[in-house]
C-alpha cells in the first residue's frame, strides 16, 4: 500500500514539475525510510508522528540541509494526499523548516581556471572533447546535467548561442564566449566524427564508446585534470558553474542577468555570489589595510 502511494505521488510530481531523476530518487528514498520507520500506512499519520520521526533522525546527527529536504518531501507528499482526498488534515502543516547556515560555495579563481584548461592536451581526440566541454561549462555556467544532455541541434556555433533545458525542463538561451566557440568548432571538426565510430547519435558530447557522456565519466575527467593542474580544492563540474557566476559578479554583472543565465528561479539563490565577493573584499582589507 505504501509503495503504491509513494510511486503514485512521484509520478504526479514528475508530471507537474519535470523534476530531475536525482530529485525523484532522493524523494523515493526519503519516503521509503520514513515508511519503514513508521511501520504502518502513510495515510494514518498525525503531527506527532512526523515530529517524533524528525527527533529520531536528529539523534543520528542529520544535517540541517538533509532535514530540510526530507521535510520538503513529506510536505509535498501529504499535500498530494490531501489533494486526492486520501487524508483530511496535513500532518506537516505546523512544522518549521530548520535554519541552514549559508555555505559559501567552492570556486576557482581566474588563474586556477586557466591552469585547469591549459593542462588539457587538445591535440588528441579526447583532449579536444574535454577542452570543449570545460570551456563551454565555464563560458555558460551550465549544470553538469545540462552539459551532458546537450543535443547537436541545441548548439548553433554560427549564431553563437546554445539552447539549454534546465530544472523543470525550463528552456533558456545562452550566449557563448569566443574561446568556447573556437574549441567547440575544433571538437566538431576533429574529435566528434572520430568518437562517433561510424554510428549515429544526436548527443553532442560523446564518450569513448560513441555514446552520450555520463555524469560519472565527466566527474572523473575533471578530477584528473584538477590533479594534473595542482588544484587542491575539492573540485566537481559544479565548481566551474560557481566560477562562472562569481567572475561575472566580480566584473560588474548585475544579479538579475546572472540569475537568468544560471536558470535560478529565485534571485535569493543567486545572491550567494555577492557574499563571495564581500568575503574576498574583507579578506583583502584585513590583509593589506594598516588597520585591518
Amino acid at each position: 500500500m505504501n509503495t503504491e502511494l509513494i510511486e503514485n505521488f512521484l509520478d504526479h510530481y514528475w508530471l507537474n514539475t519535470g523534476a530531475s531523476h536525482n530529485t525523484l530518487s532522493a524523494y523515493r528514498s526519503d519516503l521509503n525510510i520514513f515508511s519503514n520507520w513508521l511501520n504502518k500506512s502513510l495515510i494514518h499519520v498525525d503531527h506527532k508522528s512526523i515530529k517524533d520521526y524528525f527527533e529520531f533522525r536528529q539523534s543520528n546527527r542529520l544535517s540541517a540541509s538533509t532535514q530540510a529536504r526530507i521535510l520538503t518531501c513529506l510536505r509535498l507528499f501529504y499535500r498530494y494526499l490531501l489533494s486526492i482526498n486520501s487524508i483530511e488534515v496535513d500532518p506537516t502543516a505546523k512544522l518549521i523548516h530548520p535554519k541552514q547556515a549559508k555555505k559559501i560555495p567552492i570556486f576557482l579563481n581566474i588563474d586556477e581556471v586557466d591552469n585547469l584548461l591549459n593542462v588539457i592536451d587538445d591535440k588528441t581526440v579526447f583532449g579536444l572533447r574535454d577542452r570543449a566541454m570545460l570551456e563551454l561549462l565555464y563560458s555558460c555556467g551550465l549544470r553538469v546535467s545540462e552539459l551532458i544532455n546537450l543535443s547537436f541541434h541545441n548548439i548553433n556555433i554560427s549564431s553563437e548561442y546554445i539552447t539549454v533545458h534546465g530544472k523543470g525542463n525550463k528552456e533558456r538561451v545562452l550566449p557563448m564566449g569566443e574561446v568556447a566557440i573556437y574549441h567547440l568548432s575544433l571538437y566538431e571538426k576533429s574529435s566528434r566524427p572520430m568518437l562517433l565510430k561510424n554510428g549515429q547519435t544526436d548527443s553532442y558530447f560523446l564518450s569513448n564508446r560513441g555514446s552520450c557522456m555520463t555524469r560519472q565519466n565527466f566527474f572523473y575527467i575533471i578530477k584528473a585534470y584538477a590533479l594534473k593542474a595542482g588544484i587542491n580544492k575539492p573540485l566537481s563540474p559544479h565548481t566551474l558553474r560557481h566560477a562562472f557566476a562569481t567572475h561575472l559578479v566580480q566584473h560588474g554583472a548585475d544579479l538579475r542577468s546572472v540569475q537568468l543565465m544560471l536558470g535560478h528561479s529565485d534571485i535569493s539563490t543567486t545572491q550567494i555570489y555577492t557574499h563571495i565577493q564581500n568575503t574576498q573584499l574583507k579578506t583583502q582589507h584585513s590583509k593589506h589595510h594598516p588597520s585591518g
